[in-house]
């Protein structure tokens, strides 16, 4: 009898445990890798437009994708809080904060390749 219980136990421990950090997990994913995911997708594609079209372009790209980004952050944030029913006043600071973050840090890169077309573009 004490060697089934063994067995069985773990199993039941994991299910418990499984199910316990389900909603961590959620925040996680819609909470820390969606907005990240987002601004990488943006990220490259600004990137790729400053890169082979020049500055005017990559700016205009930054206007466009300014609305694009406020659309998927309304969309990520209906689906947390409305679909998913994740608590929104942990979802919500969360989502916000890494948007914020990786929007800062994409601010920064096309502005490192934007002086460096336009120091390109006064050599020549």
């Amino acid at each position: 009898m004490s060697i089934i219980c063994y067995f069985n136990s773990p199993v039941i421990e994991k299910k418990f445990s499984y199910l316990k950090y389900k909603s961590h997990m959620l925040y996680f994913l819609l909470g820390v890798l969606a907005p990240i995911i987002l601004n990488f997708i943006h990220l490259a594609i600004g990137y790729f437009i400053t890169k082979n079209q020049g500055n005017m372009y990559g700016v205009g790209f930054s206007a466009i994708s300014f609305v694009s980004k406020t659309v998927g952050m309304v969309f990520i944030t209906w689906f947390g809080v409305a679909y998913v029913e994740l608590d929104f006043r942990i979802f919500v600071p969360l989502l916000t904060f890494f948007w914020f973050l990786t929007h800062i840090l994409e601010a920064f890169i096309i502005n490192s390749l934007m002086k460096k077309n336009s120091n390109k573009s006064k050599v020549i």
